[in-house]
């Protein structure tokens, strides 16, 4: 909280509970800031267990008739939700922007991937088909069905406002749940307005809460007995305790953690390609993405080329606010989170890594206040290193030099993080090879950043997730449902008597 801040002309974010916005009880508050000016921009309230008791019951009173709402029905109000989305795709990206940082076009790009998924959702009956086996016994058939689980919730990061909200509760809304969202107490409004568009919609009310807060907010959520199911995006130590605390209690949880995404670079690839490629997946959003690519593994040859060419093509980076016309970097999410991004640069020197491009205090003119900080870029990087084993989550690339493909995938497959991967190469074989040896959960082939699209599941393995399932996609479906297989006889005169040994049905 910054208690130095003037709040007397400072709107305060309010919850959204039963369809409408509410106030919280909780007088504790946080300070939502502009990371481009440093600005106080909005207080948003951290709620108290009383806040998340009125959110969990109002989700609990609206569960049993949304669940009893066909399919369809539910799919129809997607449908005019997605058109809603559609509609104020600029206005929810501005929100992005001017909460998180980031570029506009790269806030446009995230929104459009969170409706995807809505239009994925609105699929619903069909993705909910069960399967139906007559005749498996005589007179006997089988059928199976997936149904909702109840209260649901979400806790979601600062780095993706709208499209990871749009990951979970439109899954879980579609499947019959009714959901009570967390987002980062960080960037709130987005989540505001989308609230508002699904009541406008037509979503009935409960079904969507949003509340906001801190560990209290999280931790009343874990542990209340009528939430069924918790989904989670953040960092690692967070994703372990949401984890363990939701397995305590019997709740099913998703939990991804956090990443150290490698890109294997070959001797044969198109190096000019690969680089421009690199610099967008290490540098776009500030690094402040969960699939950022943070080290290259450059094979053989090719290390001298490659540095050169990253660091010509990161020098060029237009570093401004993300408002700004022609940006390519925006600032980090906070004054903390810029420093802490400094102090990896400097245990990296320290360490003897070669500091090719140093970013630290970098300025912006103008926007002196603002959370900055430039592309930073080593060379010489050993996995020992701090720059190498943590994920720093922000725009610091670091360059490890190997001498054949075999040590790239041990030196992987040894990393404790597995969420994303990416080889770059002209060879189909090395690119089979390395799709089939890797053990991470989502690879690209000449693709930096191989986030699925919305009709497959988004995952790591590892400690870059914990749980059985991934987000959204069919894995998605499969979270937010529990199966129920039903076998059924109906009994006429040539029924047989009942007995009691193992019923077989031959």
């Amino acid at each position: 909280m910054n208690k130095s801040a003037d709040h007397s002309a400072i709107a305060t974010v309010p919850l959204w509970i039963n369809g409408k916005a509410q106030a919280a009880t909780s007088t504790r508050s946080a300070d939502v800031t502009n990371p481009a000016t440093g600005k106080v921009t909005r207080r948003v309230p951290l709620a108290n267990a009383a806040d998340i008791e009125a959110a969990v019951a109002s989700a609990k009173r609206a569960f049993p008739a949304w669940r009893d709402t066909p399919p369809l029905r539910r799919a129809r109000i997607l449908m005019k939700f997605r058109e809603l989305l559609v509609a104020h795709h600029e206005e929810l990206a501005r929100l992005v922007t001017d909460e998180h940082g980031k570029t506009l076009p790269d806030a446009m790009g995230s929104v459009q991937r969170g409706i995807e998924v809505v239009e994925f959702m609105t699929g619903i009956p069909q993705l909910l088909k069960g399967e139906h086996s007559p005749d498996v016994g005589t007179g006997v058939d089988t059928h199976s069905l997936r149904q909702p689980l109840g209260v649901c919730t979400g806790i979601t990061p600062f780095n993706f406002p709208v499209m990871v909200p749009l990951w979970m509760f439109p899954v879980a809304i579609a499947c019959g749940n009714t959901f009570v969202l967390k987002p980062s107490e960080k960037v709130p409004s987005a989540s505001m307005l989308m609230a508002e568009l699904l009541r406008e919609a037509g979503l009935p009310d409960g079904v969507l809460n949003v509340v906001h807060g801190d560990k209290e907010a999280v931790d009343a959520l874990l542990h209340h007995p009528d939430v069924k199911a918790v989904s989670f995006v953040g960092s690692t130590p967070i994703a372990k305790y949401i984890y363990e605390t939701c397995a305590q209690e019997g709740k099913r949880v998703q939990a991804l953690g956090g990443a150290k995404n490698h890109a294997v670079v070959l001797a044969d690839a198109d190096l000019d390609f690969a680089a421009d490629a690199l610099i967008g997946a290490a540098y776009g959003s500030a690094g402040e993405r969960c699939m950022a690519i943070s080290a290259v593994v450059a094979v053989d040859e090719v290390a001298d080329q490659l540095v050169a060419k990253l660091k010509a093509a990161a020098e060029k980076l237009k570093i401004g606010s993300g408002h700004d016309k022609g940006t390519d970097m925006g600032p980090v999410i906070s004054r903390v989170h810029r420093d802490k991004i400094s102090g990896y640069v400097d245990q990296g020197v320290a360490a003897g890594a070669k500091l090719v491009l140093d970013g630290r205090g970098h300025q912006v003119p103008g926007h002196e206040d603002g959370f900055f900080i430039g592309a930073s870029l080593f060379d010489g990087v050993r996995t020992d290193m701090s720059i190498y084993r943590d994920e720093i989550f922000g725009p610091v690339l670091v360059v490890l030099r190997v001498k054949s493909l075999d040590e790239a995938i041990a030196m992987i497959n040894a990393n404790p993080f597995a969420n994303g991967t990416a080889v770059f190469t002209r060879s189909g074989g090395a690119a089979r090879r390395f799709e089939r040896e890797i053990e991470v959960g989502m690879v690209g082939i000449n693709v930096p950043i191989p986030v699925p699209i919305a009709f497959y599941s988004f995952g790591g393995w590892r400690n870059s997730l914990f749980g059985d399932q991934h987000v959204h996609g069919p894995e998605g479906v499969r979270f937010y449902t529990r199966g129920k297989v039903v076998t059924t006889r109906w009994p006429d005169d040539k029924a047989l008597p009942a007995g009691f040994n193992m019923p077989t049905l031959g």
